[in-house]
């Protein structure tokens, strides 16, 4: 940063915690900490515990983690924290904690920053209210939360305990709607009319992952998961991946399609060659079916790996990996009406799709990529109502798939998110390499 230009500053939600973003997560929380400010610790716990708290969190579903950046370095975080779904006496309201930002960042407004991107998005989905607590101590934060209308309406004699003295603590609350109860996530209520004495749901930013399907060293799209009903868009996977990049796509969705058949990459030159030309993350499925195969691509780049057949024949597989590599596990999910289908798709299991996600939501996977295959490269719209009832039943994240071939395709989804908030994002295939939609329609109807 020089004397000349101001700094670049942001707030963001985070899925995954790459090692330089993670370092600076660290020190920036040890800094906060050895300030005597914002966070649970009172002495620093050491970077080994720190990591692993904050891998740990990206395993919770009901935490969101929150990072502020400086000149694109993390320098602060706070956290979202919903009601499980089972608590229907709460499910109205969530909390921000674990606010902090560290001392050689502070005076830009990052703490502001960083607060309002959490009550826009738990205003997205669909809380009334968001609590809070901080310490008396604390006057720089008290002072900010006053400032955006939060509310005190109590005080707690015996907070804290900090340097053998005792802390009162302040309890502050906003509402975040002004009318109107959490509405149900439920498939129905996507294409039904808002009640006139309700404001209408807010739909949420969804992430558009643009699909890199990988069969014989080429970027091919599928009809219906069949290996010979193909189309070749390109012999280079490495410039297909620029091109998503150039078009502001944050995130590559790539599959070893030949891998899914054989249980093994097979694809690996392709995949490398896509890794090495993309400037954001990249998740991979196909074929990977041991640790090993994890490990390597995990080693190689990749920042989230899928694994479809595996969940169904091998969730201890799932499991073990989880606890490895935490925040970088994804479930994939495709069925034929509403049936596992596993091996590429050539087979189909008696599992429902949803029992499947719970058991996967159970094991800590990040996300659900959920994909109707009847739709798959069909071009005639994403199954909503089964994305719909599948979220509705998680509180994992979950990603759409399977059948986008119009921007309208891509509007209904993101109405059907202000209803349905555990929807994540969209995979798009067929219909951005033939034109029908641009990469920056699709990005901006999705928010």
């Amino acid at each position: 940063m020089t004397p000349d230009r101001p700094p670049t500053l942001s707030a963001e939600r985070v899925g995954v915690l790459g090692d330089d973003d993670m370092q600076a997560l660290c020190e920036a929380t040890d800094a906060a900490i050895l300030d005597g400010g914002g966070f649970g610790w009172v002495s620093s716990p050491g970077r080994r515990i720190l990591e692993q708290y904050f891998r740990g969190i990206l395993l919770v579903p009901e935490r969101a983690l929150f990072v502020g950046r400086l000149d694109g370095t993390i320098v602060g975080a706070t956290q979202l924290l919903r009601p499980p779904r089972n608590n229907e006496a709460q499910a109205m309201s969530a909390t921000l904690m674990h606010s902090f930002i560290a001392p050689y960042a502070r005076g830009h407004g990052l703490a502001r920053m960083m607060t309002e991107a959490v009550e826009d998005c738990a205003r997205a989905l669909g809380y009334q209210v968001l609590n809070l607590d901080v310490r008396e101590t604390q006057e720089a934060a008290i002072r900010l939360y006053d400032s955006l209308g939060y509310r005190h309406w109590g005080t707690h004699p015996h907070y804290a305990r900090v340097g053998g003295e005792t802390v009162a603590g302040f309890f502050f609350t906003k509402r975040l709607q002004d009318r109107g109860r959490l509405a149900a996530s439920r498939p129905e209520a996507v294409a039904t009319a808002p009640d006139a004495d309700k404001p209408a749901p807010v739909p949420r930013s969804l992430t558009l992952y643009p699909a890199i399907d990988l069969k014989d060293g080429a970027c091919v799209r599928l009809r219906r998961g069949e290996m010979g009903d193909v189309t070749v868009y390109s012999d280079d996977p490495g410039a297909q991946a620029r091109a998503w990049v150039a078009a502001g796509c944050r995130w590559l969705h790539v599959v070893d399609l030949n891998g899914a058949f054989a249980g093994r990459s097979v694809n690996a030159e392709a995949i490398e060659a896509v890794i090495a030309n993309a400037e954001v993350p990249v998740q991979l499925g196909g074929g990977l079916r041991d640790m090993a195969a994890i490990e390597r691509w995990l080693s190689a780049g990749v920042a989230r790996v899928i694994l479809g057949s595996a969940a169904v024949k091998n969730p201890e597989l799932v499991r073990d990996a989880c606890r490895a590599f935490p925040g970088r596990i994804v479930c994939g999910i495709d069925a034929r009406d509403g049936r596992v289908a596993t091996e590429g798709w050539a087979e189909v299991s008696e599992l429902s799709a949803v029992e499947l996600a719970l058991r996967m939501q159970d094991m800590g996977v990040a996300a659900i990529v959920f994909t109707e295959i009847a739709r798959d490269g069909m071009l005639t719209g994403l199954d909503i109502a089964q994305t719909c009832a599948l979220s509705a039943q998680l509180s994992t994240p979950v990603v759409a798939s399977g059948g986008v071939g119009r921007i309208e395709h891509l509007q209904a989804l993101k109405a059907a998110s202000a209803q349905c908030p555990g929807i994540e994002g969209v995979i798009v295939g067929r219909a951005l390499y033939d034109g029908r939609i641009e990469p920056r329609e699709a990005l901006a109807v999705l928010g």
